[in-house]
């Protein structure tokens, strides 16, 4: 009996060590990409959100969920230079233990403008989280609640948990820069690193082989216009965490059915919809695709698994979807009175804001 209780504890502490808040739509979760992301939108604010519900077909559902907040703020009046604060919210359930992964994580970013002749600018950003995880005990079934070989849940377990919560905080950093080319086109080239403190995330061990090792991303993004009405949005990911190594990537192509900027003169305000797939190497096939009507949008994307639980999934992984919200705010100090700011995207360009 102790044996396999050693056994499993030593399993959940490995998954817990792997566990990381991971999202197909992982665009729209700017800042579980890259704290540097944050504020390289075109606007002053944007809510993002994320539900996420995958194995359901082979196990009880891995649920995730977040939500993100992003307020950007000028350095001084006249400055083409940012500040962008955020804040992080996550949450993951897994397995029947109910492990649960709760995340609460603010966020500074920098935006140093490098040009006064476009929007170009170099991000710099620091995130600071508290993390809980926790399991429910009552969920789990030992040797001492098996008689001749069924489980019997009248049988109270003799084992005891001296503890099923863990709390500890978590630092990740990153550096973005963004520019923009020829007819309108963006990009952006970035690096962060998670888990800069390598935190113990044990129940039950302090020793350092128990920390969770740091993480080492780079991303790049690109949008380049086809026509007046559609555009190319490519993105793509690289991580590499302990051992483990993961490439993703993909593109939407957006086309624009209405554009509502000629009667209001607000950016963002638009009818557009947005098509694509993304593939997780060896993991994944994610056919996605976006709506946006003014200044709200949603996504849906859905994984077709071809990693090698395929067989016994029949393919299926899991749906996931997204709401956001993105547009300018009627204040004195609103990026849209800037000539230049950290946007991705067709409609940040250079000459698009008024100055005063």
């Amino acid at each position: 009996m102790r044996s396999l209780c050693i056994l499993f504890f030593i399993i959940l502490s490995f998954s817990i060590k792997a566990q990381d808040f991971a999202f197909s739509q992982f665009y729209e979760m700017p800042m579980l990409r890259n704290p540097a992301l944050s504020g390289i939108f075109n606007g002053d604010l944007r809510l993002s959100s994320a539900y996420r519900s995958q194995w359901g077909s082979i196990s009880v559902p891995y649920i995730t969920s977040a939500l993100g907040i992003e307020y950007k703020l000028p350095v001084a009046k006249q400055s083409n230079s940012f500040y962008t604060l955020g804040l992080q919210l996550a949450y993951d359930k897994a397995g029947d233990l109910s492990l649960k992964r709760t995340q609460i994580s603010p966020l500074v970013t920098y935006h140093q403008s490098l040009s006064n002749y476009n929007d170009t600018y170099l991000s710099a950003s620091i995130m600071a989280g508290s993390v809980m995880n926790r399991f429910d005990p009552s969920a789990a079934r030992t040797d001492d609640q098996f008689v001749n070989g069924a489980y019997s849940p009248s049988n109270v377990s003799a084992q005891f948990f001296n503890n099923t919560s863990k709390s500890y905080l978590d630092l990740s950093a990153g550096l973005v820069f963004s520019s923009s080319f020829g007819n309108d086109a963006h990009y952006y080239l970035g690096m962060a690193m998670f888990h800069v403190n390598s935190p113990n995330t044990s129940f039950f061990s302090s020793t350092s082989d128990q920390n969770l090792r740091s993480k080492y991303i780079l991303n790049a993004g690109l949008s380049a216009p086809i026509n007046e009405r559609d555009q190319l949005i490519a993105y793509i990911d690289f991580y590499k965490q302990g051992g483990n190594n993961q490439l993703f990537g993909g593109f939407l192509y957006e086309s624009t059915l209405i554009n509502y900027t000629n009667y209001n003169d607000d950016e963002n305000d638009a009818l557009k919809i947005s098509g694509g797939v993304f593939y997780r190497l060896n993991d994944a096939l994610i056919p996605s695709i976006k709506l946006q009507m003014h200044k709200f949008m949603a996504g849906f994307s859905y994984d077709i698994n071809i990693s090698q639980l395929r067989t016994a999934s029949q393919l299926r992984g899991g749906f996931e979807l997204t709401l956001s919200f993105q547009g300018f705010l009627n204040q004195s100090n609103s990026s849209r009175q800037r000539m230049l700011c950290p946007g991705f995207g067709r409609t940040s360009q250079i000459g698009w804001f008024s100055t005063k």
